[in-house]
């Protein structure tokens, strides 16, 4: 099949989203579909207000609406809730397409904890956005299970895997002591509650990797912290080899890939008992603790065996996880359903 998947989360940013996005279409590609992108990469955009690293198109719905017709995809994905995912739904609805959603951001929690407005408004928009869909993909059981509560009507699972030969305990670390080292990877943004890693009184060294826009207050702040800015592939492997335990303080993230990366390089991790923790380390799990004295969480986890934490990670594959994103995509025509015929054998995953 030919897939387009609609985001305006793309290169060059560095983030989940779009490590869960090009993984998938690597994985799509290996499977045999056809894999376009349509994301703010060739239109006037705009930095997106607190989050200048994303870029916000500028676009109107006839220009998204020409260029998905020029692909001509079998199925239509719309990965993100942006400029360019409300404009690619609404030529969807208006043209009688299917499509298919992600929900890959507890985005109300995000504008409550930066601007005050009421969950319920914000959830009330997602559930106008989503509900137009064929199905509403989200990573954890645990988000699946809330979104139906609240009224998302096609909420099911597709979940995350992790590159585990990127990501493995054999491999380069970067220069240390030998006083414990904890680690924080990810956005430095208020809804992540990086403060609440740093204010613990830990033995040892806090290493912060990411950007975002509470990192000059939180530099001031806590200069004693090594700050190392943002880290991708062979670096970000490194960085998780190195550090003791990576803590997650955030819980307000639907899955956190940055987790499962860590512990598939066989690095502990300490987070609070919410959804994402929960799904992806566990509780009374091998792959780390589960705490609210998140303290207490990361001085339990030091004592993990490594190898266990890797064996752990490695139930997140991205085969099976997109398995799961194929079987929720909804495709516009029927022979796209039908596996190709190659040597005189259907091939499965293949398109018409």
């Amino acid at each position: 099949m030919k897939i387009l998947i609609v985001s305006d989360a793309w290169e060059p940013q560095v983030n989940g989203v779009v490590r869960t996005l090009k993984m998938t279409r690597a994985e799509l590609q290996r499977m045999g579909h056809e894999v376009e992108i349509l994301s703010p990469q060739g239109f006037r955009s705009m930095p997106c207000p607190t989050y200048p690293e994303i870029a916000l198109a500028l676009t109107t719905r006839a220009e998204v609406g020409r260029r998905i017709r020029a692909i001509d995809p079998d199925c239509l994905h719309i990965a993100t809730e942006g400029p360019l995912g409300w404009l690619a739904r609404s030529f969807a609805i208006r043209e009688g397409w299917p499509f298919t959603t992600a929900y890959h951001s507890r985005f109300p929690e995000y504008v409550h904890a930066r601007i005050g407005l009421p969950t319920r408004w914000s959830y009330a928009l997602l559930r106008r956005f989503h509900n137009a869909a064929r199905a509403t993909v989200a990573p954890t059981p645990a988000i699946v299970d809330d979104l139906k509560a609240r009224g998302f009507t096609g909420a099911r699972l597709w979940s995350r895997g992790v590159n585990l030969s990127l990501f493995s305990p054999e491999g380069e670390r970067m220069e240390r002591g030998s006083a414990p080292l904890f680690l924080y990877v990810g956005r430095i943004a208020v809804e992540k509650q990086v403060h609440k890693f740093l204010e613990l009184d830990l033995p040892g060294e806090k290493w912060v990797a990411g950007e975002g826009p509470e990192l000059p207050r939180l530099k001031a702040r806590f200069p004693q912290v090594r700050w190392i800015g943002v880290l991708d592939g062979q670096a970000l492997a490194s960085v998780y080899r190195t550090a003791d335990v990576m803590v997650f303080p955030s819980v307000t993230d639907t899955f956190g890939l940055v987790m499962a990366e860590s512990m598939a390089c066989g690095t502990p991790v300490a987070a609070y008992p919410v959804p994402g923790p929960i799904d992806v380390v566990g509780k009374d799990s091998p792959g780390g603790v589960l705490d609210t004295d998140l303290r207490a969480a990361c001085l339990a986890a030091m004592l993990k065996p490594r190898d266990a934490v890797r064996r752990h990670a490695e139930q997140f594959n991205w085969e099976a996880a997109t398995r799961q994103f194929e079987q929720a995509l909804a495709p516009r025509r029927a022979q796209a359903l039908v596996p190709p015929v190659v040597g005189g054998v259907q091939v499965p995953g293949g398109s018409a």
